[in-house]
């Protein structure tokens, strides 16, 4: 029953925070509800009395529930208690018999006892009467000298003697220890009077085999005996080498360092012959003796060179480098007969276990005098530099292969890797630091002077340049790709090797950007390869009259020609080219080479019909289709596609506006606003001279008709102010045509001053006006520029007329900016003019390897070796 919602609030009563006025309220809500009071009452007095006798049976279920838990307890105690009894129980009975079996087996055990006592009684008496055997026998064989029978009795007593060592305590066991020690030193001294005897009489030949056996016995006597025997050898053999050679006579001098080796060599062909069979083999006698000669003789030059200085005199330079190189080369032929591990090896190891000598360093007495060393490998690797540069890619005789690398390379890293291992034996401080400054200026020279000038179209009177083959250019970007690994490979192994605190100077990424320069140079110089076998196609194009044009074809007359150039040239290049990245980037030049060639060459065939510009569209879309085969692969790689259709689309907006009839006049404006799309006025006049509009009325008419509609609200916001494709157009007048004159344009102005630079092959590119925000445009403008700036143009590459046989324009990205090209001479690149010259040529193959290699690094690595640095460098292939 529900009054006023009793029911649905009687959950309220059970609130920890219950409130009865507030309760009450929420009843009686409104005066009229007054009435059900006595009904309210009712209720409620009801539902307490409900919950009075809940309450009441609760607490009788609770006392039941108590009691049965009581009896429960009551019931585990007494089970738990009987537990603790039985567990007492089989304790005790655990124990009971434990006692009988240790009383059942207490007999056996007294046995087993005695069985292993007298087991070891009998052992010991065994090898007892082993050992006093073994040493009466020894006693006999040493008065006979049977050495080979003493050697094995020898090991067998000291074996058997280790076992008695904890009875030492017993008399008889101490006494015969005694005597065995006599023994042995016994046995060692007739041994080593022995050696003197023969030694001094020279019957080593005749008694090699006595000497041999009695080498077995100092053998078994241990470490101590053989390094006695072994110390008096090396000291009886350099008696003689010391009296002579002493650092205060004459024959000890440094002139005479020559016969100190020989002397040594002599010794050394002694001890081979007669010697080294008497020795055991891993007592490596022969490397012993070299290393107390080697040291002898290092402290006799300390001693020398201090006398030589002292007082403020000044030594011989000459004397001082022949010598250290003749020192350097009997240590580095000491190395070569021993093969261990010494300090000028960086690539081998040795094992831990195999016991070798460290030869000591004669060479590091001259340490105190490196510079004068490193001032004579400056001096031999200049004359190297100009030995490379007059010597051909490649011997006469010698067939071309894709894969060589030029021979002076691995020469100059052959040379390198043995001066280095010389220096950093010598010292892996401050000399080997300035060593590898002396490296990278040499690698600079060789980049620069070598490399450079094999790619290089070189002067010769009055004939025309001698033009570099592809063969060269592809050996040329072999070597480029070989150095540039070589000389990271270099940097590491000097980091590895040099001090702490000079590891930080130590860089020749400087000249490893110079390599990549030189490849990419190589590069533009195949892509030019294929520029010059175009040229005749490109001036039949010039030679064709586009105005004339009224019926299209499938493609002009040049087309043919200019496809099968296209292929015959890259085909025959890309077999040469067995490194993908390198294939890819020949290609991708090739293309931008192409495309802007063939729009700089446009510019020149004006006047252009509306069929002529549909002609040009279609001979656009057949070069595209060559340019989209030339790399191998079906279908090519979808990037170079897309750098293809990028390449050749930005013409295809010019060819549509000049189809645009200019009558009405409204429509080729509005075809230049949505193809061109620019607010520059001179790039739409360059549009009106290609289409040959030579109306002075009508050329106004339409200027002024294109300035009113570039700035309505339609075109607003979508035009760019001026348009790179016709901004780079060469050889198209951007004036009134009444104003037109015979001098030569601008664009034709720029190409005569391009063919000069060409032809003078003489231009120093000057980094001082580079930019510091260098792009890859710029760099590929670099690129093209250090080709043309090392390069002869033909004849008549700005030839204003594009009706003559001139030249093609070069592409536009030769119109650098902030690029100085400065006149000089040749010498200047070789190495022979100022080298403020050379440090910015460097600069800038330094600046185009750097782009370069980030264009190689998205082809899928760079270098022999890929785009990775191993763990541990190679060494250099020999490719040769």
């Amino acid at each position: 029953m529900s009054v006023n919602g009793l029911n649905e609030d009687l959950d309220y009563l059970d609130a920890d925070d219950y409130d009865p006025i507030d309760h009450l309220n929420e009843i009686f809500t409104h005066p009229s509800i007054l009435s059900s009071v006595g009904r309210t009452y009712e209720v409620l007095t009801s539902y307490q009395d409900d919950l009075e006798d809940e309450i009441d049976l609760l607490e009788e279920a609770q006392n039941r529930a108590n009691a049965e838990c009581l009896a429960r307890m009551e019931a585990s105690k007494a089970e738990l208690a009987e537990l603790f009894k039985r567990i007492d129980g089989v304790r005790e009975r655990a124990l009971r018999t434990e006692r009988n079996i240790t009383e059942m087996t207490a007999d056996i055990k007294q046995l087993d006892n005695t069985k292993k006592n007298l087991t070891l009684s009998m052992t010991a008496l065994k090898r007892l009467q082993m050992l006093t055997t073994a040493y009466e026998q020894l006693r006999a064989l040493i008065k006979t000298k049977q050495y080979r029978e003493c050697a094995q009795l020898l090991q067998a007593v000291i074996q058997l003697m280790a076992y008695f060592k904890s009875y030492r305590s017993i008399e008889q066991i101490a006494a015969l220890n005694r005597n065995v020690s006599e023994l042995q030193r016994e046995l060692l001294e007739q041994v080593c009077e022995d050696f003197e005897i023969i030694f001094a009489k020279e019957e080593v030949l005749q008694k090699q085999g006595l000497l041999h056996e009695s080498c077995l016995v100092v053998d078994a006597l241990g470490d101590a005996a053989r390094s006695r025997l072994i110390t008096w050898y090396c000291n009886t053999e350099l008696r003689q080498y010391r009296t002579i050679f002493r650092s205060d006579q004459e024959a000890g001098s440094l002139d005479n360092i020559d016969r100190r080796y020989a002397w040594f060599r002599k010794t050394m062909k002694t001890y081979d012959e007669e010697h080294a069979a008497i020795f055991l083999q891993h007592w490596h006698v022969g490397e012993i003796l070299a290393h107390v000669f080697a040291e002898g003789t290092r402290e006799d030059f300390k001693a020398i060179l201090s006398r030589s200085t002292r007082g403020g005199q000044t030594l011989d330079v000459r004397l001082l480098l022949a010598c250290l190189q003749q020192t350097l080369d009997f240590e580095h032929s000491l190395e070569r007969r021993f093969n261990n591990t010494s300090r000028t090896s960086t690539d081998t190891t040795t094992s831990a276990t195999e016991p070798t000598n460290q030869l000591v360093s004669i060479s590091e007495a001259f340490e105190p005098y490196l510079e004068l060393w490193i001032d004579q490998q400056d001096k031999e690797l200049a004359r190297l530099m100009s030995e490379y540069k007059s010597r051909p890619t490649r011997p006469p005789d010698e067939e071309f292969n894709a894969e060589h690398v030029i021979p002076s390379s691995t020469e100059l890293i052959k040379f390198y890797q043995l001066s280095f291992n010389q220096c950093a034996k010598l010292s892996t401080g401050q000399p080997l630091l300035d060593l590898t400054r002396v490296f990278g200026k040499y690698l600079e020279q060789y980049s620069q002077q070598v490399l450079l000038f094999y790619i290089s179209e070189k002067p010769s009177g009055s004939t025309p340049s001698r033009v570099p083959t592809i063969e060269d250019i592809i050996l040329t970007l072999n070597t480029a790709d070989y150095c540039y690994n070589t000389s990271n490979q270099l940097e590491e192994k000097i980091k590895s090797r040099i001090d702490d605190q000079y590891r930080v100077q130590v860089d020749l990424q400087s000249q490893a950007d110079a390599f990549m320069g030189i490849a990419s140079a190589a590069i533009r110089g195949l892509v030019r390869r294929v520029e010059v076998d175009l040229e005749p196609s490109w001036r039949e194009m010039r030679n064709t009259n586009f105005g004339r044009i009224e019926v299209c074809e499938n493609n002009s007359s040049y087309i043919p020609g200019l496809q099968r150039k296209i292929k015959d040239r890259t085909s025959s290049i890309l077999q040469s080219l067995h490194k993908q990245q390198y294939a890819r980037a020949f290609a991708d030049n090739l293309v931008e080479l192409l495309s802007n060639t063939y729009l700089a060459n446009i510019g020149q065939c004006r006047p252009i019909s509306e069929a002529g510009a549909e002609q040009m569209l279609l001979d656009t879309h057949e070069i595209k289709k060559t340019l989209s085969q030339i790399l191998p692969g079906n279908p090519p790689p979808a990037a170079f596609l897309k750098r293809v259709n990028a390449a050749m689309g930005k013409i295809e907006p010019l060819l549509k506006t000049l189809q645009v009839n200019p009558s009405p006049p409204e429509a080729l404006v509005q075809a230049y606003l949505v193809h061109i799309a620019d607010l520059s006025d001179n790039n739409f006049k360059k549009i009106l001279e290609m289409k040959g509009i030579k109306n002075r009325s009508e050329y106004a008419q339409l200027v002024e008709l294109y300035q009113m509609h570039k700035l309505s609200p339609r075109y607003q916001g979508s035009l760019v102010e001026r348009s790179p494709v016709l901004s780079s157009l060469s050889g198209v007048p951007s004036g009134n045509p009444s104003q037109t004159s015979n001098t030569p344009s601008g664009g034709a102005a720029a190409l005569q001053n391009l063919s000069a630079l060409g032809n003078s092959a003489a231009a120093s590119l000057s980094t001082a006006n580079l930019p510091g925000n260098i792009n890859m445009k710029f760099a590929d403008g670099i690129g093209s520029a250090l080709m043309d700036r090392f390069s002869s143009a033909t004849p008549g590459l700005g030839a204003p007329s594009p009706r003559e046989d001139a030249q093609s324009p070069p592409p536009s990205s030769l119109n650098i900016p902030n690029l100085t090209v400065t006149p000089a001479v040749v010498e200047n690149v070789n190495g022979d003019g100022d080298g403020d010259t050379g440090t910015k040529l460097n600069e800038n193959l330094k600046n185009i390897g750097k782009f370069f290699k980030r264009d190689l690094g998205s082809f899928g690595g760079i270098g022999r070796f890929g785009g990775s640095k191993s763990a541990s460098p190679a060494p250099p292939e020999d490719r040769t």
